[in-house]
């Protein structure tokens, strides 16, 4: 590489940088304490990543077999699996760095390598470097992704510009680099989230059938024997990360009906939907509330609209594989609303995972961000014969940051996990239950508790996931008068060893519980950090 290109090459680097410190400001001065921990999933997902990097090393086969929901079996596949971007900052995490300092880093990396991404991406179909950036900054900063910072792999969209670029020219030129690329990146985008493995399988399907004409020529066969390849490799990476949910579909019933589907569908009011500062406070404050934050921007929507203009129309095939992706995307947003929805349900199994439909309206995103990048590309050509057109480009881009930007972000402090959980730590056979243990209608108040999980890794009988088994709901009833006979039965049943009680989290009941803690037989206080206290279980009672 010539000192220009890797002088570029670092600029591209540094400007998606500082793009990410502005937009996720002030996460980067403080990265190892500031968190978004007033969104439970956001415990759930640095749990995830935690979770990954020290079961990988260890039992790498029993990797779904994860900690929480004890004894259930396959609870990682009550969630996402987050195999991609959890070994991205595994590194970090076997050097000793928190959860929540990978998880931001994470955080932060994803929006960097996705704008990256689609820059190159797009400054390679067009030839305009402005015209990339405002793809790569549409793509990665838009009023969808910076909603979802609680859900870290919703951020990492960094490999599907790759495997399209890998595509266009395994249309174009049919070679089996190509298809390798096409498959391993597209394995990657899929394994990093499980809604992310539908979008990207979607838009290179879609992206394949609008070209006909590059793949029915004389030596189309080539190009198709290539796509299968890529076909081929893609589903031998990501298969088996697939048979564990397929294992717990079958086992607990973990399916998604279309009725709870129809309730996280898209209406219109989430394509008004943006939390950027600028349209949040003027209007959109109006739809926001419940929605999914779909808005493009007005300046994305001029740019995309320059790019498909009476003069244009779509005649570039690149264009058209992003505008059809994002209309088949929207259309699926309404979910079962859309005629033939449920048949699809049935017939791809995948889509029975899905039940944020409204999610498919991302993929509008993505195709403004795409038009964009080719109407700035065509503003800069115009732009050679007069500075108005150019000028107009550069505003562009200045604007669709300034209405995307919703800092400073409100972050809460992490001041670490307790160091109560030591004790538990130090016994290999620990079986741990946390308390209060919360009935099924407030799992969510177990994220927490799963966090803290990451300082033992001893199977817990607490969990919180996109499903709760029927296992836990059972034990919730069983410890509703806890600490009484029927818990120590139930305890004892499951081989629970430690039983963690949080003092504060009972409220006015905080004296009345301590009082009865310490009249109760079968519970000997281990370890205390304030209102935390350890207790070991006695399995028998003395005579």
């Amino acid at each position: 590489m010539a000192l220009r290109d890797r002088r570029l090459a670092a600029a591209r680097v540094a400007v998606c940088v500082a793009l990410v410190v502005l937009h996720t400001w002030p996460l980067a001065l403080a990265p190892h304490r500031l968190t978004r921990h007033d969104n439970a999933d956001t415990l759930l997902n640095e749990w995830i990543v935690a979770w990954v990097a020290h079961q990988v090393p260890r039992a790498p086969l029993s990797l779904f077999d994860a900690n929480i929901f004890h004894p259930e079996r396959r609870t990682l596949a009550f969630s996402e699996h987050l195999v991609v971007p959890a070994m991205l900052v595994a590194p970090l995490q076997w050097a000793g760095g928190s959860p929540v300092l990978a998880y931001n880093l994470l955080l932060l990396i994803g929006f960097a390598a996705s704008a990256w991404a689609m820059w190159r991406t797009m400054e390679t179909w067009t030839g305009s470097a402005l015209g990339g950036f405002v793809a790569g900054s549409l793509y990665a900063f838009n009023a969808h992704t910076l909603t979802r910072l609680p859900h870290v792999q919703a951020l990492h969209l960094e490999f599907l510009p790759i495997a399209w670029l890998a595509l266009d020219r395994l249309l174009t030129r049919p070679r089996w680099r190509d298809a390798g690329v096409l498959g391993v990146f597209a394995a990657l985008q899929a394994l990093t989230s499980n809604y992310l493995l539908v979008f990207t399988a979607l838009t290179l399907a879609v992206s394949v059938l609008v070209r006909p004409g590059t793949w029915l020529r004389p030596w189309s066969g080539d190009a198709v024997a290539k796509l299968a390849g890529a076909a081929a490799v893609g589903a031998v990476l990501v298969a088996p990360f697939l048979v564990p949910y397929a294992m717990a579909q079958r086992e607990q019933g973990l399916t998604r009906s279309l009725d709870e589907v129809a309730l996280y569908s898209s209406t219109w009011r989430d394509y008004l939907a943006t939390a950027g500062w600028l349209h949040y406070h003027t209007w959109s404050h109006r739809v926001f509330e419940g929605a999914t934050a779909l808005f493009p921007g007005v300046a994305a929507l001029i740019l995309a609209g320059v790019a498909v203009g009476p003069a244009r129309a779509l005649s570039n095939p690149r264009a058209r594989m992003a505008a059809a992706a994002g209309m088949i995307g929207v259309v699926l947003s309404f979910g079962p609303a859309v005629p033939g929805y449920a048949w699809l349900y049935h017939a791809v199994p995948v889509l029975q995972g899905v039940r944020g439909a409204a999610r498919f309206g991302f993929l509008g995103l993505v195709a403004v961000a795409v038009l964009a990048g080719f109407g700035v590309a065509w503003l800069q050509q115009r732009g050679r014969q007069s500075r108005r057109w150019l000028g107009a480009a550069i505003v562009a881009a200045f604007v669709v940051h300034a209405e995307a930007w919703r800092g400073p972000i409100a972050y809460r402090p992490f001041d670490g996990i307790s160091r109560v959980y030591d004790v538990i730590a130090a016994d290999r056979s620990a079986v741990v239950a946390e308390f209060p243990f919360f009935p099924v209608e407030g799992v969510f108040r177990n994220a927490p508790y799963v966090l803290n999980s990451t300082a033992h890794w001893r199977p817990t009988l607490n969990g919180y996931s996109g499903f709760t088994p029927a296992s836990y709901v059972d034990n919730a009833r069983a410890f509703t008068g806890f600490p009484d006979t029927r818990s120590h039965t139930r305890l004892r049943e499951l081989g629970v060893t430690h039983v963690v009680v949080h003092l504060d989290s009972y409220g006015g009941r905080r004296a009345a519980m301590q009082g009865s803690l310490a009249d109760t037989p079968w519970l000997r206080l281990a370890a205390a950090d304030g209102s935390t206290r350890v207790y070991r279980v006695a399995l028998r009672l003395a005579r």
